[in-house]
């Protein structure tokens, strides 16, 4: 076999590992927007075979054979080397599991989405209790075999952000801390803009339509994908050529869609942006959920809650709901949209406290791990974080510990990859400002073009070549840094308190 004809035997495995994969992902996507609830039990059984059939694959020895080969092979090209590289340490990693520990993972991880659904559903955080508790016992295990440095929280955040510790992540959210916590505080103590009139009755069938609309304006390709509703706002894809986004209406709020639309919007142009013709290899995959939140917080918030963007979509918004919006302002809209302020749920919260709810989770996540706590003790301490926190007193748990999906899927480690995309999302607008001649008023016209193809050309187009931080030094000459975000927040939010500007 010559080279050639080596690196494509190792590119067919790698994307015969991907069918599975992706067909794994299909039948999660259908779980969460379309099954019946009776099919839960063949549905664990169907995804905990594909898991098995995926890992036997990734482990083979003839793939392990192949990528030592090839290492060895100086004809090798760099993108080819960083691919195989990539590879070796996945494979690493994968041969570390069982494949019947594989299978009772993904059973358990089905059972336990289930019974956070109806837990949701009925306020009833007991009835779940037993089920996380396994995952979490799964989760420890895991811990172990893997290795990790100085915490078993290592070989958890590792998974989303290669790289990442639970050293580095004490020392970015003693910064959040000891900046960002402070500053929420102080705005919080302000007279907040009135926000009511995004309260009022706003029907599903327009909300939808408009939603539609927007992802468009994005630059969402519906050739290469659709949008769907879902309990939990999320995206998946089966290649960068079907990427689904779901959304969740509230007619009685109009934000909960604007917001998930634009947010998913920004993960869906990642996947759509990553290279087609690299399916199955690490530069056609996304580079870490780090990355990838940078992406959807970036068009959420640095655009879709910015006053460029309003100026070209408010009055759109105005004539689709002219009952409520006719004596709007744009100015009040603007204020009203960011408006900060205490509140229950994670994925409603202003872009401020957000990151106080990431916060609480990262707490729970390493208590949990460090087995300082359990689960049953999840509710009380959620409760009592986020009275510590953000002042306020959860009413229920569906309001409270139920309302995410991430624990139920097995994800621990997951959270904090939420405010590191936010901190990496404002440095890296900020780099955009810089190098795209005319992007405000691009976007005061209503024009995303130029911004989506600065993103194409560089973050999709790599897909994971490099690691985020050597990405984000790439692109924005430093590494990650919280000033930028400061920067932002401090600088936007002094316009709409202009109390803090005698602060």
């Amino acid at each position: 076999m010559d080279n050639n004809s080596n690196f494509e035997a190792f590119k067919a495995k790698m994307q015969k590992v991907a069918d599975i994969n992706y067909s794994s992902a299909v039948l999660q996507w259908d779980q969460e927007v379309f099954m019946p609830e009776k099919g839960s039990e063949a549905r664990a059984r169907q995804l905990a075979t594909l898991a098995g059939l995926a890992h036997e694959e990734s482990v083979s020895k003839e793939l392990g054979k192949l990528i030592e080969e090839l290492l060895s092979d100086a004809t090798v090209t760099d993108k080819d080397r960083r691919n195989l590289i990539e590879t070796k340490r996945n494979y690493s990693d994968k041969l570390k599991y069982s494949t019947e520990f594989v299978m009772k993972m993904s059973r358990t991880v089905s059972e336990a989405f289930n019974a956070w659904q109806k837990a949701k559903k009925s306020n009833d955080f007991n009835s779940y209790a037993d089920q996380l508790q396994k995952l979490v016992d799964l989760k420890l295990e895991e811990c172990e075999f893997l290795g990790y440095g100085n915490h078993p929280y290592d070989a958890l955040i590792n998974q989303y952000e290669h790289g990442a510790t639970k050293a580095s992540l004490d020392t970015l959210f003693n910064d959040v801390r000891s900046q960002l916590v402070p500053f929420v505080k102080k705005v919080l103590a302000l007279d907040p803009p009135d926000n009511k009139f995004m309260y009022k009755y706003y029907p599903k069938d327009v909300q939808w339509k408009h939603g539609l609309k927007l992802l468009e304006q994005m630059g969402f390709d519906f050739k290469s994908g659709r949008q769907d509703i879902s309990t939990h706002p999320f995206t998946t894809n089966f290649s960068s050529q079907d990427v689904r986004v779901t959304t969740r209406i509230n007619e009685n709020d109009l934000g909960e869609m604007i917001w998930s639309c634009i947010h998913e919007g920004g993960h869906a142009l990642y996947e759509q942006g990553l290279p087609a013709s690299d399916y199955g290899l690490p530069s056609g995959e996304y580079l870490s959920l780090g990355i990838h939140e940078s992406q959807s917080r970036l068009w959420e918030n640095n655009v879709g809650r910015s006053y460029s963007f309003w100026e070209h979509n408010y009055p759109v918004l105005q004539n689709l709901y002219p009952e409520h919006l006719s004596t709007i302002r744009l100015d009040d809209f603007y204020k009203g949209i960011n408006k900060v302020s205490a509140s229950f749920i994670r994925t409603s919260a202003d872009e401020l406290t957000y990151h106080l709810h990431v916060l609480i989770r990262y707490e729970l996540e390493v208590a949990l791990m460090d087995r300082q706590i359990s689960v049953k003790d999840l509710p009380s301490e959620w409760n009592r974080l986020y009275k510590e926190y953000l002042g306020i007193n959860v009413p229920d748990d569906t309001k409270g510990v139920l309302q995410d999906v991430h624990w139920s899927h097995g994800s621990f480690g997951y959270f904090p990859t939420y405010s590191i995309g936010s901190f990496y999302a404002a440095q890296i607008y900020n780099t955009a400002e810089i190098q795209i001649t005319g992007l405000k008023s691009d976007i005061r016209s209503g024009n995303l073009v130029n911004l989506k193809k600065w993103l194409n050309d560089n973050f999709h187009y790599c897909g994971r070549q490099y690691t985020a931080e050597e990405l984000c030094k790439l692109v924005t000459g430093e590494q990650l840094s919280l000033s930028y975000f400061m920067d932002y927040v401090q600088q936007k939010y002094s316009g709409i308190y202009p109390q803090l500007k005698n602060g």
